[in-house]
């Protein structure tokens, strides 16, 4: 059994490097072309379930990578709630908060690390308990959280998992013990 996390595509604020959680923002035209290029990663695999985050730019990549219509919207794949900080760049944030560190410090009005993988444990969970590959369409930072999750790590742990737009990375067993099999990965 694995588990596909798929990143996805590029928008304006991923490009630009500006916390991205609640708004929904679109794709870009190349996020549109990184998600169609994801199809062919995901070819000749079949998947017990797919799950997707509500926002549109993960729902969109799910569609255009071959995916949409099996895929279960759920909001434990929503992107980190980053509060104060939505829209604006670490660097804006270090400006009136030196030193900022959002896996260590949270966001005011925002969730944190803990807060985050609350929200993701129940779905590990049911994730690790099926029969059957699963797809997961979400996030940068959720994923993460999500992994750190998978591997019984703590939620901050996830800051040690970079996680580019449009990749695939996968989860899976060594035996009984939860692994990271592929990490980070595009699709030529």
């Amino acid at each position: 059994m694995e588990v596909v996390l798929v990143r996805h595509g590029e928008t304006e604020w991923s490009r630009d490097l500006r916390h991205t959680g609640r708004t929904d923002v679109p794709l870009t035209d190349r996020g549109r072309e990184e998600a169609e290029r994801l199809r062919a990663g995901l070819a000749g695999r079949r998947f017990a379930h797919v799950f997707t985050s509500p926002l549109q730019r993960a729902a969109e990549t799910c569609r255009l990578a071959g995916l949409g219509e099996t895929a279960e919207t759920t909001d434990a794949l929503l992107e980190w709630d980053y509060g104060e900080y939505e829209g604006i760049t670490t660097k804006q944030i270090r400006e009136t908060r030196p030193g900022w560190f959002l896996w260590r410090d949270g966001c005011p009005g925002g969730e944190t690390a803990g807060e985050v993988g609350a929200r993701v444990d129940p779905l590990v969970e049911e994730l690790a308990g099926q029969d059957g590959d699963a797809a997961l369409f979400s996030h940068g930072h959720v994923l993460r959280v999500l992994t750190a999750r998978w591997l019984a790590l703590q939620p901050e742990s996830g800051a040690l998992f970079a996680l580019g737009t449009a990749t695939l990375s996968i989860l899976g067993y060594e035996r009984e013990v939860r692994v990271i099999r592929r990490w980070n990965a595009p699709v030529a």
